[in-house]
């Protein structure tokens, strides 16, 4: 897996499914300057862990728009089926009501591009090309910041489900360096104190915690 920490996020335009609505040419390059993203991928629609990841996000949605950040989906299915899987009743397995932008990437190239895409081609015994694997993307999310520069990026594999809260704790991370110019020391959550990247604020921050 690559790290795209520090570099500027893989520029895409696609088809997105967004409050039930299909918009062509989607790229995140709408979002610069002016919000920060999490952009993450799930792994298929109708699945399983994934509807449970994607609800989770819209639940939290009002909470993420009050700190300036977008969400934004992406799997390799088809528009099409996003629209479908968004047509379905909750209670049906579908997830009815998410309004954010769910991106698809049919052609593999996004997640290709992020390198969360599962799988490689390979040659068998007769030299023809095959593929080993499962072409799906695996659960990347990537933070990125106003200025379209990756800041975060976490990847599971497909069983294991993400903390929106955790999504959630490293916006508040970012954005008070941003304002700040101190560092987030390890646990730090919105409220705590944090430090200044110097000899003596670590001496300082690990002193006062020793004396709790």
């Amino acid at each position: 897996m690559s790290v795209l920490v520090g570099k500027r996020a893989p520029s895409f335009k696609a088809t997105a499914v967004i409050d039930g609505e299909f918009e062509e040419d989607f790229s995140l390059d709408r979002y610069l300057g002016k919000k920060h993203v999490i952009f993450y991928f799930y792994p298929a629609d109708f699945t399983f862990v994934c509807p449970t990841e994607i609800i989770a996000f819209q639940e939290r949605l009002a909470d993420f728009e009050a700190k300036g950040v977008a969400i934004v989906g992406c799997s390799t299915d088809t528009h099409f089926s996003h629209f479908a899987w968004l047509q379905t009743a909750r209670d049906n397995g579908g997830i009815e009501g998410v309004t954010y932008p769910l991106v698809a990437d049919a052609t593999k190239t996004i997640a290709a591009n992020y390198d969360v895409l599962g799988g490689h081609f390979d040659y068998n015994e007769a030299g023809e090309m095959i593929f080993v694997g499962s072409p799906l993307a695996y659960r990347g999310l990537f933070l990125i910041d106003k200025d379209g520069i990756v800041r975060h990026q976490v990847v599971n594999d497909g069983p294991l489900g993400r903390s929106i809260d955790e999504a959630m704790r490293m916006v508040d991370a970012l954005q008070y360096f941003e304002k700040n110019g101190e560092v987030c020391p390890a646990n730090w959550e919105e409220g705590k104190e944090a430090m200044s990247a110097t000899r003596e604020g670590v001496a300082n921050y690990l002193g006062k915690q020793a004396a709790h």
